[in-house]
């Protein structure tokens, strides 16, 4: 807070590398800012899972290759199975088992994102409207948005059912 009216009016906060002469910089400018500090722990956890997730993805892609023209059932299998686990994982470990800084990130974050594949859905879609796939592309689309939020919400009633032992 300034000392006087006169401080007030003076007071200006400074640009990074300039400091105009006579002029004192507003006491919020002359505090540093201080960054978050980056968890590697949660990091390596969001890391871990990822690849993990992103292997098993991979493996059934090049397992079932589809053409352009017939129903992605790996990746439509593996984002519906990532919403399922999704929706498990984030109510059980909120909900019912006690708080750890490492569980979400690596099964969250890391394991059900790299497992679900937004990016190749698009590609997916894409390639059926370039072979003229219409009712193909729209049906995959609708079916995956569709099923994605019934198997977050089959998973999340799944986790509330059961009891709790207290």
């Amino acid at each position: 807070m300034p000392e006087s009216p006169a401080d007030a009016i003076l007071a200006v906060p400074a640009l990074p590398g300039r400091a105009v002469p006579g002029v004192r910089p507003a006491p919020s400018a002359r505090r540093a800012r201080v960054l978050p500090r980056a968890d590697r722990q949660e990091i390596a956890a969001i890391f871990a899972g990822g690849a993990l997730g992103t292997l098993l993805r991979a493996a059934l892609s090049e397992a079932f290759p589809q053409s352009a023209t017939s129903w992605p059932w790996p990746t439509f299998a593996v984002n519906i199975t990532a919403a399922f686990l999704l929706g498990y994982f984030v109510t059980r470990l909120q909900e019912r088992l006690p708080l750890s800084s490492y569980r979400r990130p690596l099964l969250g974050t890391g394991l059900c994102g790299g497992l679900s594949t937004f990016s190749t859905m698009q590609v997916e879609l894409l390639r059926m409207l370039s072979a003229h796939a219409w009712g193909l592309a729209a049906g995959y689309a609708a079916a995956s948005v569709a099923a994605g939020y019934a198997a977050i919400h089959l998973a999340t009633a799944m986790v509330r059912r059961v009891r709790v032992r207290r």
